[in-house]
């Protein structure tokens, strides 16, 4: 009998969701596939940012860079 089950691992325990049909002491083979995370969103862009944080001329920069941006769309709106 093959069955997909799902659970959360505890050290070297297994907490399944679910009954797993099967006598208590009998032998099994278990595979194990990791699922992704579920993060929220925005979360890898906060987790990303931490590697500025040590880069104080950042701020600078990104201002920079900001406007530069506006630089070009006054640019493309005049004919």
């Amino acid at each position: 009998m093959d069955k997909v089950m799902y659970g959360v691992v505890h050290g070297r325990s297994i907490d399944l969701a679910d009954d797993p049909g099967v006598a208590d002491g009998q032998q099994v083979r278990v595979v194990i596939t990791g699922l992704p995370e579920k993060h929220a969103a925005g979360d890898g862009i906060r987790r990303s940012a931490g590697g500025w944080a040590e880069y104080p001329e950042m701020d600078a920069i990104m201002e920079q860079v900001h406007q530069d941006r506006q630089r070009e769309r006054r640019t493309q709106e005049v004919p």
